[in-house]
């Protein structure tokens, strides 16, 4: 994932800001690490450079 994107990446269950945490970086891209919305205490992770952004299934 690009460090680029934060900017318009929303939680996709409240539309909160995401809070970046890096595991592992190489440049500019986000190879490990999660998205984290600290309104819904949701952690989104990030792995091989793609972030999983798909709700919780316990936010039906």
């Amino acid at each position: 994932m690009k460090r680029s994107l934060l900017p318009i990446l929303c939680c996709p269950v409240c539309k909160g800001d995401l809070e970046l945490r890096v595991v592992e970086e190489k440049d500019d891209d986000i190879i490990e690490g999660a998205l984290f919305c600290s309104a819904c205490k949701v952690e989104y992770p990030i792995r091989e450079g793609i972030p999983n952004l798909l709700p919780p299934a316990d936010q039906d």
